[in-house]
């Protein structure tokens, strides 16, 4: 379970406003990949944090309506957070794994305030203009990671159903645009949206692209 030890070493060392950083939808079909940074009140690293905190953990872990209650009291709680995102056309463009930085980059620059560190999860970012901590499987370790991965889970689902409003029959509300059985038969049967990553080159008893 995630907790604040990483946070709070970061703390003792004399470094203010740290942040944790992860994204959603590397692994996707179609979409953008959206990125999240939280950072906490330093209160809540003190010891001093409400009950629901104990229920933040890996995005992954959580159903759904749970995540998207963490996400609300996230937003209205914390003491910032942010969102950023690279398009299917980024992805296309840098490749996912450049772009998922890019989203990270982007929701980091657009915090209110400065991060003294980055809590990153997974890999150190390139390019990256502020101090970081690369923390692999992060969301499992540290609460604001986790948050992160929290809110950036919840921002790009609600990308998806709406793209599956736009985009019908490719079941995008349910799959979230994943690569489910669903999903590659939809793509046997009418190919591409506008909406998919074109340089993903998928198998389903034949090349999609």
């Amino acid at each position: 379970m995630p907790d604040f030890a990483l946070e709070r070493l970061h703390f003792a060392r004399g470094r203010r406003r740290i942040a944790g950083v992860d994204e959603a939808g590397r692994g996707a079909l179609c979409g953008p990949v959206v990125a999240a940074a939280v950072v906490f009140p330093e209160s809540f690293l003190e010891g001093v944090f409400p009950d629901w905190l104990r229920k933040t953990d890996d995005s992954k872990r959580l159903s759904p309506g749970l995540r998207a209650e963490l996400a609300r009291r996230i937003a209205t709680e914390s003491r910032a957070a942010a969102v950023g995102l690279a398009t299917e056309a980024e992805v296309d463009r840098l490749n996912v794994f450049r772009a998922a930085h890019l989203a990270m980059r982007r929701a980091v620059e657009i915090l209110p305030e400065i991060p003294g560190i980055v809590l990153v999860d997974g890999p150190a970012l390139r390019d990256f203009p502020f101090p970081q901590e690369a923390v692999p499987q992060g969301d499992r370790k540290s609460f604001s990671i986790a948050a992160a991965s929290i809110v950036a889970k919840v921002v790009r689902d609600g990308i998806m159903a709406a793209g599956g409003e736009i985009y019908r029959g490719y079941g995008l509300e349910r799959n979230k645009g994943y690569g489910t059985r669903e999903h590659y038969l939809a793509l046997e049967a009418l190919g591409p949206s506008p909406f998919h990553r074109r340089t993903f080159r998928l198998q389903y008893r034949r090349k999609l692209f």
